[in-house]
């Protein structure tokens, strides 16, 4: 049986499909199309108000990702607001950071992507650079950029050479977070673009690309393979 992997989801006031404009649960289709290329089942995680059901959720699960998204709220690493960080979203912070927490507390595989790299490295204490330039494309379209693995790294074992990756996003992470070591850096100006856990119970990995958007399925892969061991 493939390995179930449940990726976190928008939580959006207003979505049109049809005749219909209603609050939805949506994610970009690419997560999905991405887990089952790489061997997995896919379930959609969306935001819970009551986060304690959080360890239920994931102990039902074979792996977690933590999906891109908007900027986290800065008061949850101590951080007065850049006029450039965009507008909080308070429930899905919350839901995530209870996912992240479940899965590292039981060793279940975790993937964060973009903003769920971001929101790891805040879950252990790091913090974030609230803006940045030159890593997102006009609105709505992808950049491409090249990353360089760290070697002998979890990442470098699925990803061993410098690599071009679509990307968009304008925070990233400053201070890591405890235990966390950068896997990964940008090429042109050395953001980090991977962190991991050593010495984890379970496979932890953040990148800030969006392999979803692209067809390297070898991160997803790992995941895949860590969720069926």
């Amino acid at each position: 049986m493939p390995p179930l992997i449940g990726i976190s989801t928008y939580l959006e006031a207003s979505a049109h499909w049809g005749v219909w404009n209603l609050p939805a649960a949506l994610l970009p289709a690419g997560y999905h199309q991405l887990v089952q290329r790489a061997g997995g089942l896919a379930a959609m995680l969306p935001p819970d108000p009551a986060t304690g059901s959080a360890a239920a959720v994931v102990s039902r699960l074979d792996a977690v990702v933590i999906s891109g998204g908007p900027d986290v709220e800065p008061v949850r690493y101590g951080a007065d607001v850049d006029p450039r960080t965009g507008p909080p979203a308070r429930e899905r912070d919350a839901w995530e950071l209870a996912l992240i927490e479940a899965a590292l507390s039981s060793g279940v595989p975790l993937l964060g992507i973009c903003r769920g790299m971001q929101l790891l490295n805040v879950a252990l204490g790091g913090t974030l650079h609230q803006h940045l330039d030159a890593h997102a494309g006009p609105p709505g379209v992808f950049d491409q950029h090249e990353v360089k693995p760290v070697p002998g790294t979890l990442l470098a074992e699925a990803l061993p050479e410098p690599l071009s990756v679509p990307t968009f996003h304008h925070q990233s992470v400053d201070r890591l977070g405890e235990g966390l070591i950068a896997s990964a850096y940008a090429s042109d100006d050395g953001t980090v673009e991977a962190v991991e856990l050593p010495g984890a119970e379970g496979f932890v990995l953040g990148v800030q690309w969006h392999p979803e958007a692209g067809d390297d399925l070898r991160v997803m892969r790992a995941l895949v393979a860590a969720a069926s061991r």
